[in-house]
């Protein structure tokens, strides 16, 4: 089955999450658990846990259906001892405020180098980063997105996660989370079926599709391999309709959150509609 969602608000009530989901016709969503450009955030109430887990069951939204996404101020790879601390904390935190509300899938963007230090250096602190998290949780996963590779964040190229991978002690609580107007803009063609296909393929033996845990459906305003992050609504980019097809399509993509990050909220509905619309099953 296909879960197609959003990422919607969860400003104000949390609880209100999982309803504002069910209004657009999702069968899956993403959150930020707290504000995403702070650092800090006020614990959740048992009220507030036991009515967002209400709705989730009234909604039917299970654990594996909702994506969270921590925030954008924390930098796993940072090159400076203080702030990397402070990132670790904050990391620690956001899966800390998953297992409350019973989500087990923590999306996040790997970190970046700042130019300050070398991309293995990096790629061994977002690694390091992981597994300090893991030792102090229990029930989550931790998600990778891939990275469009603006500036020096990395995670653009699959070899990359790949090595994050490797150096975490326990695997089964890591996934990857493909955002395709990432996957494009990073210099991956999706835009045949013919393409999109050979580049699964390529994830596939680099890092390996058991770790897909979602993806992110977002059209490119920007061109293949500009590294250039600008998501378009879908079918109204440079990726095209025909790929959304490839995914709705391809039992790969089934049970896990396939979540919109398009510009223009108040197209969600209908985007969710026509992905839906786009499967073989519902002609």
């Amino acid at each position: 089955m296909k879960y197609v969602g959003a990422h919607v608000s969860a400003a104000g009530v949390i609880g209100n999450a999982p309803l504002n989901a069910a209004a657009i016709g999702a069968r899956a969503f993403a959150l930020f658990t707290r504000n995403q450009r702070q650092w800090t955030a006020k614990p959740f109430t048992e009220e507030e846990i036991a009515t967002f887990r209400n709705h989730c069951r009234e909604k039917g939204f299970s654990r594996g259906q909702i994506l969270a996404h921590d925030g954008y101020l924390i930098n796993l790879g940072h090159p400076e001892a203080e702030a990397l601390a402070k990132s670790r904390a904050a990391f620690l935190t956001e899966i800390r405020r998953c297992e409350a509300l019973g989500i087990a899938l923590l999306n996040f963007h790997p970190g970046s180098h700042l130019r300050l230090i070398s991309e293995e250096e990096c790629l061994a602190r977002i690694a390091e980063s992981i597994r300090i998290a893991h030792a102090g949780t229990e029930g989550v996963t931790t998600v990778i997105e891939n990275t469009a590779g603006q500036g020096s964040n990395l995670g653009f190229r699959f070899e990359q996660i790949a090595r994050i991978i490797e150096r975490v002690d326990d695997r089964n609580r890591v996934g990857v989370c493909l955002d395709t107007a990432h996957t494009f803009a990073a210099g991956y063609d999706l835009r045949t079926p013919e393409s999109l296909a050979a580049t699964l393929e390529e994830f596939d033996r680099i890092v390996g599709l058991g770790y897909l845990c979602g993806v992110h459906l977002n059209d490119s305003k920007a061109a293949l391999g500009s590294r250039v992050d600008r998501h378009a609504p879908i079918g109204k980019g440079q990726i095209g309709l025909e790929p959304f097809r490839f995914i709705m399509n391809d039992s790969r993509f089934d049970g896990i959150p396939l979540i919109l990050e398009t510009p223009e909220s108040e197209r969600w509905a209908e985007e969710i509609s026509l992905l839906y619309d786009l499967m073989e099953e519902n002609r």
